[in-house]
């Protein structure tokens, strides 16, 4: 049996879906990035040699940390090379450690995660980038795992995790803080004494995720001594009689040579007991990322998460007021659109097969389809008069301008005397298939890129949020179908199939559509018209 078969049959035998606890050699592999002495090391150039601090540090990295930091604070004040960085950010500095956190977050986000389509490990990173897992918990600083899950909310630093209501689904707990906030970075023996005095309420916040839901550890090996900092810390909260609740819930993965895969599962000594784990070695890691993907939610994360959220401050609130509707999936994006979630709406499925049903049994999916691939040969004014109508009822994102024009509608006007009436997924204006939330990255790092740029360097669930700010006179027809025919499985219900479901409706807008509405990136890189955000006609 091979590893893929053994993790699909570990997991569905779960009693929920899997976390990721990803380490520094996730970031090693996918980006290159340095281990923690080697990204010291690169901050010693202009000071001290690295084997000076570290022997004066007897060997400890979080004091070899300390002492650069210390040095660096003083080279950082007299330096040229950094007065920009002065300028911009004297004003953050807390300590003689703040120098050296502010250049190595610095650094961290000046790594490009864009080319991450091209590199050894596509196929892995293809996988990664549509996983629905319910969370991931890292020590790692850089900011990959927000570029492959930019959909789940981001808790940055220990304390906040300690001091907010996490929802345990669509979350990353960056326990060990973020190149994003560089005061919250554990470096120095100062901080890491400070996140071990704290370990055993982090270990109380975490252990009903390590009882109820397998961990899957990668980029950490089996000594790593966060990792068994805190599992003795949950050992602890639990007690010896409880450490079989841990069992099957510990996976380790790790790189194994070529024709060497294994699944094997043992037994980790840890003070206080035997801590039973699952050993998973992998030349490859696409297999356990199949495995990983085969434990599917048939609703988003994001959606359960934002669910949670509102269940949760319902239930504290003494005064609820919240109110009951029926929200559209697709229309979702933060927890301000809803108060509270009833059901979603689901493509209903009728008795009988679509001789007997008609063109009420043709569903949103084959609609998407004929969009993209033009081969279902639909009777266009049945589709607007019976399709359209029905799916509608739970969906907002449906295609409507090919049909429109195949029956002679071809502008406002002539929609307006007709008795077609699909106003409401017409949309309002092409800034209603963007995201807005990903507009700052989008001008940032998308604009100046071509759309087939966009498409090599981008994960497809990037892309897909990326192309959709990409303005009318430059977006390539061909490249936008080919890619979404690429990923047709991508429009089923999961974590991103939104995107790509409202980038098919702008296909066909451009397509077929006639009105041109100035999209919302454009609107502001113009700095007309108006604010960000805002869809409505121009």
């Amino acid at each position: 049996m091979s590893i893929a078969e053994q993790l699909t049959q570990h997991f569905q035998s779960a009693p929920s879906t899997p976390f990721l606890f990803v380490g520094s050699g996730f970031s090693r592999r996918y980006i290159g990035l340095e281990d923690w002495e080697a990204l010291l090391r690169r901050f010693c150039k202009d000071i001290k040699s690295f084997d000076y601090y570290f022997t004066t540090a007897n060997g400890g990295l979080p004091e070899t940390a300390q002492l650069i930091a210390e040095d660096f604070h003083e080279h950082w004040w007299a330096s040229p090379q950094y007065e920009a960085s002065r300028e911009k950010n004297k004003a953050k500095l807390k300590d003689k450690t703040s120098a050296l956190r502010i250049e190595i977050a610095n650094y961290l986000t000046s790594l490009s995660l864009t080319d991450l389509m091209s590199s050894t490990y596509k196929d892995e990173i293809e996988i990664l980038s549509r996983l629905n897992v319910d969370g991931i918990i890292t020590t790692n600083w850089d900011l990959l795992l927000e570029q492959l899950f930019p959909d789940y909310k981001v808790f940055v630093g220990q304390s906040e995790l300690l001091f907010s209501n996490p929802q345990s689904i669509a979350e990353i707990y960056k326990i060990h803080g973020s190149s994003s906030r560089p005061s919250s970075l554990v470096l120095t023996k100062k901080d890491y004494d400070e996140f071990d005095n704290k370990n055993p309420y982090l270990a109380a916040k975490l252990i009903t995720l390590f009882v109820e839901h397998p961990i899957v550890f990668i980029g950490y090996s089996l000594t790593d001594p966060n990792i068994v900092a805190l599992l003795k810390a949950i050992v602890s909260v639990l007690g010896t009689d409880n450490i079989s609740k841990l069992q099957n819930n510990l996976i380790f993965v790790g790189r194994a040579d070529p024709g060497h895969d294994s699944y094997s599962q043992t037994f980790m000594a840890i003070e206080g007991g035997q801590i039973p784990i699952t050993i998973v070695k992998a030349h490859s890691f696409v297999p356990v990322y199949q495995a990983l993907e085969t434990v599917k939610r048939k609703i988003p994360a994001r959606v359960l998460r934002l669910c949670k959220e509102q269940i949760y401050e319902l239930v504290k609130s003494k005064t609820p007021e919240a109110k009951l509707y029926v929200a559209d999936i697709d229309k979702i994006d933060k927890k301000d659109d809803l108060q509270f979630v009833v059901g979603v709406g689901m493509n209903t499925v009728m008795e009988g097969g679509a001789s007997e049903i008609g063109y009420q049994g043709v569903t949103l999916i084959d609609i998407f389809h004929d969009i993209v691939r033009d081969d279902k040969q639909f009777d266009p004014a049945k589709v607007l008069g019976t399709t359209v109508p029905n799916i509608g009822k739970s969906a907002t994102y449906v295609p409507v301008y090919k049909y429109l024009r195949a029956i002679g509608i071809e502008s406002t006007e002539a929609y307006e005397d007709s008795d077609v009436d699909v106003r409401k997924h017409m949309g309002d204006g092409v800034g209603s298939y963007s995201t807005k939330s990903y507009l700052k990255t989008y001008l940032r790092s998308e604009k100046n890129k071509t759309m087939r740029e966009i498409v090599e360097t981008n994960t497809p669930e990037k892309a897909a949020i990326f192309l959709a700010f990409v303005p009318k006179e430059r977006f390539d027809l061909e490249i936008a179908r080919q890619f979404l025919e690429q990923n047709m499985n991508k429009l089923s219900n999961n974590n991103y199939s939104t995107y790509f479901r409202k980038l098919v409706c702008l296909y066909d807008r451009f397509a077929y559509g006639w009105d041109e509405v100035t999209p919302v990136a454009e609107r502001k890189m113009k700095r007309v018209g108006p604010g960000v955000g805002e869809t409505h006609a121009d």
